[in-house]
């Protein structure tokens, strides 16, 4: 069978990384601009397509990909004159790998079904590292049928594929897996900072830990800038974690609930965010947690 023609929206780093895999694996590509050139002239050297809106890149695609950092901007390419909706083809299927609102979501899903086509919420787990090799854990939500048409794609792109239920379950799953992750960074950021302050060495205090039941893999991420200093091992911004954290006390309060562990993270994460380290990677907020510490 011929493989379907793919557009893709958003080459950060990890866009980037999913649409060099696509082209590994002989993929037709139409992108659009993005804010930085280097990753579209690069997909573009490879063979993708250029073009200049949303409604173009649906145009000419059967699966349309976005890999975007908020909610707001998936909305801002899917609606509107020149959005992905206005140019959907009936049937295709648009495939959200970002981290949104699961509202959002399940919104621009009716929006999408009215135009004649399927919306597929899809967050992603692990790296652009693991994009590379196809290595991905991807956390599908939305019609059965319509995810079956695309499987096999995105099999391509992940080791681990999930099909997790209605619209908004991806997105749902994804922002309490990042809540947990990040309050896990945060906390072994600041028992970093804190063996500072009691004069204990950070890599006597890690060993101490890791025998035990606490050893995780986000606990050796943070250890791998925390008593190694490289931040290389969780290439996850603050700004971003600052935001999960922000989409996930969002999504409680939608729900009628108080997130009580949500709010020590959050308030950190946007503190380290609001001081400069939003570029950063999460692992260093070992130094926010010691410079605070330090005052």
């Amino acid at each position: 069978m011929s493989k379907p023609t793919i557009g893709f929206i958003g080459l950060g780093l990890m866009g980037a990384a999913m649409v060099g895999r696509l082209q590994d694996q002989g993929y037709s590509l139409t992108v659009m601009a993005n804010r930085s050139r280097p990753n579209v002239d690069a997909a573009i050297a490879r063979g993708a397509t250029e073009v200049s809106t949303a409604r173009d890149v649906a145009a000419a695609s059967d699966v349309i990909m976005l890999c975007m950092d908020t909610s707001a901007s998936v909305e801002g390419r899917m609606r509107g004159a020149d959005g992905v909706i206005a140019g959907l083809k009936p049937g295709a299927t648009v495939v959200d790998f970002g981290t949104s609102l699961p509202g959002s979501t399940r919104a621009l899903g009716i929006e999408v079904e009215a135009a004649g086509g399927h919306y597929l919420d899809a967050p992603l787990g692990r790296t652009p590292a693991h994009a590379k090799d196809g290595l991905l854990n991807i956390m599908t939500a939305g019609d059965k049928d319509a995810f079956a048409a695309v499987e096999p794609v995105l099999k391509d792109l992940g080791e681990n594929v999930f099909h997790l239920g209605d619209l908004g379950s991806g997105h749902t799953i994804k922002l309490i897996n990042n809540f947990f992750g990040m309050t896990v960074a945060n906390a072994m950021s600041e028992a970093f900072a804190m063996a500072d302050v009691a004069g204990i060495d950070r890599g006597q205090m890690y060993d101490v830990m890791a025998a035990g039941p606490l050893r995780s893999g986000m606990m050796d991420f943070v250890k791998a800038y925390g008593v190694d200093k490289d931040p290389s091992m969780l290439e996850f911004a603050i700004k971003n974690a600052a935001k999960d954290v922000g989409y996930y006390a969002q999504m409680a309060k939608d729900a009628g609930v108080d997130s009580i562990m949500s709010q020590g993270p959050l308030t950190a994460l946007e503190q380290a965010r609001d001081s400069g380290q939003g570029d950063e990677m999460v692992s260093q907020m070992v130094d926010f947690y010691a410079k605070r510490f330090a005052k």
